[in-house]
């Protein structure tokens, strides 16, 4: 896996047992090796190796606050956010003529208030997307560019989307909500829908809004006149796009202390969605539970991939921490492949491109709607950005359908083989490759797999998993 700066020792993968003859399998951290059935290989549970294992051990305590958000935590924020997740009324037409109503699809194309949060974040399945036709990329308004990553341990992360684009959840919905391939909505129409259909809720969180319902102020929009219209011109297909900014629509149209007041709605419905999502949680699974002494916890193929994760294969050196990532940004040497619908995407510049739009962003968190500055932006943007994307958590993910930013991944297998192999090599994204060979055998191979499927946790409470009023709370 990638080179790292850390410097871990390295655990060795052994044959046999190495302690006195009859030796039986050893308690995790014994420093013993612990075998498998019928002669199979053993891991080494070395000192060195057990210390950088119970680095990983998850940690359930309460995410680092948010001071970008002050009501992060609050309970009433938490519910409202929870009633914005499930909610399709805040979004636009279905823009892609592959919306026919088939499995997989949101409706008909032209139809409008069929996505939600929920839509691609699907709860029951660990809220990545398993709706969507092919699962890899999503089908929203239109087809992504990008795989919908988990929303699980989301609020442990620095930076947010696939290229650091964002730099707070809330900024993060905000941009799916504008963008014509998400939600193809706009803050204006949020904005004035929130307060006509959850007045009461925002004026307990945040106070009296503007009269967005008075029409000599605020132009109404209406959801069919909402988000992007489909128009032709001699250059092929573009998008009208109504109530946002820079687009000359009704938004830009009202006086800066209107767009203001628009803006701080908008948001504010973000940051509830916000509070909502610091509650989805993988929960510890059962390579935490061996970390505890529970020996039966993992298999012996499980625990091997443990031994490794940490030593030959290298997977440490970014994914670190409880949570299995460094929050950072690395380029794999990935090969774009067709995934979805006949798509494939050779121009994706990654980090470079999304942390040079976060820098300047209005809406980070150094921005004037943010309640304080998380201070996660870089300060320049390092040339190794290109071609790099976040390194997604472990946890929770042994499940997924698909896997790397582009989907076109489809099992455990093909991602450890991809690693072990150093990626597709040049000619793929821009940018060098940090990987290297790391010649792993195919039992080494499917150890690693085996020891991903140990990371799995019980996910969030059952009551997080719908809207408010459709369980049990």
């Amino acid at each position: 896996m990638p080179k790292s700066k850390l410097l871990l020792a390295r655990a060795v993968v052994l044959s046999g047992c190495v302690v006195l003859s009859g030796c039986s399998p050893a308690a995790p951290g014994s420093g013993v090796d612990v075998g498998g059935a019928g002669g199979e290989a053993s891991a080494d549970l070395s000192s060195s190796t057990m210390n950088a294992l119970r680095a990983l051990r998850y940690d359930a305590g309460p995410p680092p606050p948010d001071p970008s958000n002050a009501v992060a935590d609050d309970a009433g924020a938490q519910l409202l956010g929870r009633r914005l997740f499930f909610d399709p009324s805040l979004s636009g037409r279905l823009l892609e003529g592959d919306h026919d109503g088939g499995g997989g699809t949101l409706g008909l194309k032209g139809e409008t208030g069929k996505i939600s949060c929920a839509s691609c974040h699907v709860p029951h399945a660990h809220f990545v997307d398993v709706r969507s036709p092919h699962r890899q990329i999503s089908l929203g308004a239109l087809w992504t560019r990008r795989r919908t990553p988990t929303l699980l341990e989301v609020a442990f992360a620095p930076l947010y989307n696939w290229d650091g684009r964002r730099d707070s959840i809330w900024g993060q919905a905000l941009g799916v909500i504008e963008s014509e391939r998400e939600f193809n909505s706009s803050r204006l129409f949020v904005a004035e829908r929130v307060v006509e259909s959850y007045g009461p809720e925002y004026r307990a969180l945040f106070g009296e809004p503007p009269e967005l319902g008075d029409a000599q102020q605020y132009p109404a929009l209406e959801a069919e006149q909402n988000g992007c219209s489909e128009l032709l011109n001699q250059d092929g297909v573009y998008y009208d796009c109504v109530g946002r900014p820079g687009d000359d629509g009704p938004y830009d149209g009202l006086s800066s202390e209107q767009q203001q007041a628009v803006t701080e709605v908008a948001v504010n419905a973000t940051k509830a969605i916000a509070a909502y999502v610091r509650q989805l949680r993988c929960g510890s699974g059962r390579f935490d539970a061996w970390l505890d002494g529970d020996e039966a916890a993992m298999s012996a193929s499980e625990v091997r991939g443990a031994a490794l994760f940490v030593g030959k294969g290298r997977c440490i050196d970014c994914h670190s921490g409880p949570n299995l990532t460094d929050g950072a940004f690395h380029n794999v040497g990935l090969r774009p492949a067709v995934v979805a619908v006949a798509f494939t995407d050779t121009g994706d510049r990654g980090a470079a491109a999304g942390l040079a739009e976060l820098a300047s962003d209005p809406l980070s968190t150094s921005g004037t709607f943010s309640d304080g500055d998380r201070g996660v932006i870089p300060e320049d943007v390092d040339p190794a950005m290109e071609g790099a994307f976040r390194t997604p958590t472990l946890r929770c993910i042994a499940e997924q359908p698909s896997f790397l930013h582009t989907g076109q991944l489809t099992s455990l297998a093909s991602v450890v083989s991809f690693f072990s192999r150093g990626g597709d090599g040049p000619g793929g994204y821009p940018g060098e490759n940090e990987l290297e060979e790391l010649d792993l055998s195919a039992e080494e191979q499917a150890d690693l797999a085996a020891f991903l499927g140990a990371l799995m946790g019980p996910g969030p409470a059952g009551a997080l998993l719908s809207p408010p009023g459709d369980a049990p709370e």
